[in-house]
């Protein structure tokens, strides 16, 4: 064993542990979710952090520090000490446990690579030497930009690859004509095709928006430290370590005009996560309308089949279930309730801080996932291989009086409503023709 010590007293930690006595504290604190920190926020700290000490590095300041503590970085960011990083998602403080893990977490990494004890802060602290010229208020909202923007370009690109799958169902089911529907009545004859060209577009105004909004993401208030005006930061520091961070991340990210700003207001969140829910809302209905569509066999609409995945009941035999549009649904709806979560944590910032980052952090990363693996899931095993039934299509077209709203302009609207509703369909189909006909005759 081995005693840290922090200001409020002394703490055991096991010999060779790489995570400190803040990060000791904060599991005993915050058992609260059983979610870790999302690993992809970790790795974008631990991306903030190297660009730090490369900067440090450029700059001359304790250069064997800081190229251990780059090393270090190396080693987090190719996937190894992932156990080093068991801090809750949900944690109070505005995300400094997390700050503090990673840390303690690349101190005792480099120390062990100086051929060092972990421990032995007084070669590398975690706070004098890899927090050096930060704060959690900077590195934290930061790192949430970088991960998010990740995540958003992966998000974009399975959009893109649904929206090109809803395409190719436009024109394979161009000429399958079948009823069109309004508020779950009979409406007018449209094709298959056309519903699903309709599909298409929505997704790929979600694709846009979701492009788009990285832009929002790239202004940072690295070098701001605590609440912006930059207290604990060098000149030289300050200007480089963006400028670091962006080659390191291949993103165009850019220092905020005002970094107050960023520090204190998390409204950019707030509007991503609306176009997530956009995404999510787009998702739910056509996921709901293949679900109608594919119902019955026998005793639903059964206007298309979706490839069948698993057996569907434990007690009535041959039953199959829609089970990849159930969970494109719940998953939307998640996102939905993860947007009503990230737009009350933003308003609940005071002055120059908001100590609920870590909520917004943990809501916003689990949407992005949800609808990154939703949407490439609902393209591989949902549209990919559903199928039309165009007999089934034609029959409930034939069954209905769809095509009566062709008749309105030119006998009226009372005239055609009368015969549709005294007679079957097939009957008022050639009432109505014969009254076009001698409407027809009757014009010079």
């Amino acid at each position: 064993m081995r005693t840290e010590r922090d200001s409020l007293g002394e703490k055991q930690l096991p010999k060779d542990a790489l995570y400190g006595i803040n990060t000791a504290r904060a599991l005993e604190n915050f058992p609260v979710s059983g979610r870790e920190t999302s690993r992809e926020l970790i790795r974008a700290v631990v991306l903030v952090k190297k660009a730090a000490a490369a900067t440090y590095v450029a700059l001359g300041v304790k250069p064997e520090v800081y190229r251990a503590v780059c090393e270090a970085c190396d080693l987090v960011l190719a996937g190894k000490y992932g156990e080093a990083f068991p801090v809750d998602a949900l944690q109070g403080g505005a995300g400094t446990s997390t700050n503090m893990n990673v840390n303690e977490v690349l101190a005792n990494l480099a120390l062990k690579l100086l051929g060092r004890r972990p421990g032995d802060y007084a070669w590398v602290h975690p706070l004098d030497d890899v927090n050096r010229g930060q704060s959690t208020n900077d590195v934290y909202p930061t790192a949430l930009r970088i991960a998010a923007i990740g995540e958003l370009r992966a998000l974009s690109a399975e959009c893109a690859a649904l929206q090109e799958a809803l395409q190719e169902k436009e024109l394979a089911f161009g000429s399958v004509k079948k009823l069109g529907r309004t508020e779950l009545m009979d409406a007018v004859p449209i094709t298959l095709g056309e519903e699903f060209g309709a599909y298409a577009q929505a997704i790929a105004r979600d694709r846009w928006r979701i492009y788009k909004i990285e832009e929002r993401l790239r202004q940072v208030n690295l070098g701001g430290t605590a609440v912006g005006l930059s207290g604990g930061a060098a000149k030289k520091y300050r200007f480089a370590v963006i400028e670091e961070l962006r080659r390191m991340t291949g993103i165009g990210l850019a220092a905020a005009e005002y970094p107050m700003d960023v520090t204190q207001n998390n409204d950019v969140f707030v509007e991503v996560s609306g176009l997530l829910k956009a995404l999510a809302v787009n998702l739910m209905k056509i996921s709901g309308d293949l679900r109608l569509m594919n119902s019955g066999p026998n005793g639903g609409l059964g206007e298309l089949t979706l490839a069948p995945m698993q057996q569907g009941s434990t007690i009535m035999p041959g039953k199959v279930n829609p089970v990849i549009p159930e969970m494109v649904m719940q998953c939307a709806m998640r996102v939905e309730a993860n947007d009503y979560a990230i737009a009350a944590a933003a308003s609940r910032g005071e002055f120059e801080l908001n100590a609920f980052e870590p909520l917004i952090a943990d809501c916003l990363l689990e949407s992005l996932g949800l609808l990154k693996n939703a949407v490439r899931l609902f393209r591989e095993r949902c549209i990919l291989s559903l199928s039309a039934n165009p007999a089934v299509c034609e029959k409930h077209l034939a069954d209905s009086a769809a095509f009566g709203t062709a008749y309105t302009a030119a006998l009226g609207y009372d005239a055609v409503s009368r015969v549709i509703r005294q007679n079957p369909p097939d009957k008022a189909g050639e009432l109505l023709e014969a009254m076009m006909k001698e409407k027809m005759g009757e014009e010079p």
